[in-house]
């Protein structure tokens, strides 16, 4: 049964390695800490091409990329009660205490909640996310937002700005959710060993090339701060649909030798980017927390970035330039950030951001959080019923109707199979790091 006081924990996401984000990277590193106050963490995820079945991680943190594959953007096809019977041999075979789910946007998360409260296990939701009210796809998430986190033990947000957005869109108490930012890898993310020359000063931008990390947004800045400073030159990392544009812009107003676009950057080569330049430049329309803004200012990068969400919560004042997502308000955030650069000690500002931020913190924390919800009580079906029944007229009814399915079927799935007939694994600890994967590398342990 483990350890008196440890908690024995499956963190579950469609987002998780070999793919690369904030809530990948927040997943991982959470675990690891986890695992080093020892816990044991097991995280659930769906099949990323050929990697399917169990793989184990650094400090044997074992992984289950279950059979499903992603429909869109790295989301599983909503089944609603397709994924009980592997939720429920997993949860038994590994002898879970607490299930862990991240990001509104995962259909894997939602259902695997779903199926936990139904067996009877804590559940702790974490939101990586700010979603808006008026349009069709907001609309859609946040109800189903609100039939997941209807049930939930407790909340986690990673901003104060996020914590107001989860309470408004799903209608939970907010005694409920804590807030607990994320954190970067300061031993990663260092900055240059030389300072570097401000002859030529280099900004670095790294986002998805979507609409909604602003790149429309870079279109009509770059220009216009390369006309104002001549010795301002650019880098700009990633890819996406509007990577389209960049190119356009770039040649139409002849910007190829002070543009340089080099498309994905894999995360592992993120630092070596950073660290060629002086500035950061973060243009995203929405925010609830960037992790990115985190690794530049480790890295000693001044950053510029636009007021929105989370983003005026995350470094202070000395350390970055916001302003409105407005085309000439970002130009002149660049400029006085240009002026502020000779005050500006990299080395410093990195070891600030040692005392900032840190993934064991983030552990602690979180710690805190599931023992207050294993100290939670399991109200019966019919009480939980009813907190589904103020989720909407119609949607109530419909939510009620699908918990009682899911219970039926669980219940069904115990008489065919019972607990008692699911193999228990045991715990065990790797010593030969060749059966180990970092995100970087991999090694199968067995097929589900």
């Amino acid at each position: 049964m483990g350890e008196p006081g440890k908690h024995r924990i499956l963190m579950v996401s469609d987002f998780f390695y070999p793919n690369f984000g904030g809530v990948e990277n927040h997943i991982y590193y959470l675990s690891q800490c986890l695992i080093k106050e020892g816990h044991k963490v097991v995280v659930m995820t769906h099949a990323y091409q050929n990697r399917s079945g169990v793989r184990y991680m650094t400090n044997g943190l074992k992984v289950y990329y279950v059979p499903w594959k992603p429909f869109l953007m790295q989301n599983t096809l909503p089944t609603f009660f397709g994924t009980l019977p592997i939720t429920r041999t997993i949860l038994i075979r590994e002898n879970i205490s607490l299930v862990h789910g991240h990001q509104a946007f995962s259909t894997l998360c939602h259902e695997a909640l779903m199926h936990a409260r139904t067996m009877g296990y804590k559940v702790v939701f974490t939101d990586h996310s700010l979603y808006g009210f008026a349009d069709v796809g907001s609309i859609h998430m946040n109800k189903v937002l609100q039939f997941t986190l209807a049930d939930v033990t407790q909340a986690i947000c990673v901003s104060h700005t996020s914590k107001e957005n989860t309470v408004l869109r799903s209608g939970l108490r907010p005694e409920k959710v804590y807030v607990i930012p994320n954190a970067v890898d300061t031993a990663m993310f260092k900055p240059a060993p030389e300072r570097l020359n401000r002859d030529e000063i280099v900004i670095v931008v790294l986002s998805r090339l979507v609409y909604r990390k602003g790149a429309d947004l870079l279109v009509e800045v770059i220009p216009e701060v390369c006309r104002l400073h001549p010795n301002v030159r650019f880098i700009v990392g990633g890819d996406g649909p509007k990577r389209v544009r960049l190119e356009e812009m770039r040649e139409k107003h002849s910007l190829q030798d002070r543009v340089d676009m080099l498309g994905a950057v894999p995360h592992a080569k993120v630092r070596s980017v950073l660290i060629t330049g002086h500035i950061f430049l973060n243009s995203s329309l929405t925010e609830a927390f960037c992790i990115a803004i985190l690794e530049a200012a480790s890295c000693g990068l001044l950053t510029v970035s636009t007021r929105v969400g989370g983003v005026p919560e995350v470094l202070p004042d000395d350390m970055v330039v916001l302003a409105a997502p407005d085309p000439t308000t970002m130009v002149h955030a660049i400029t006085r950030a240009i002026h502020m650069l000779p005050r500006i000690d990299p080395q410093d500002m990195h070891n600030r951001m040692k005392k900032l931020y840190s993934w064991p913190d983030v552990a602690r924390r979180t710690e805190i959080v599931y023992n207050r919800a294993l100290k939670c009580s399991n109200p019966p079906l019919l009480d939980r019923l009813s907190r589904y029944l103020t989720c909407g007229t119609w949607a109530g009814k419909i939510f009620c109707i699908v918990m009682i399915v899911d219970f039926l079927l669980w219940r069904l799935l115990q008489l065919w199979q019972p607990d008692k007939d699911v193999e228990v694994v045991p715990d065990i600890q790797l010593q030969n790091s060749q059966h180990e994967e970092t995100p970087f590398g991999s090694s199968t342990e067995e097929s589900l």
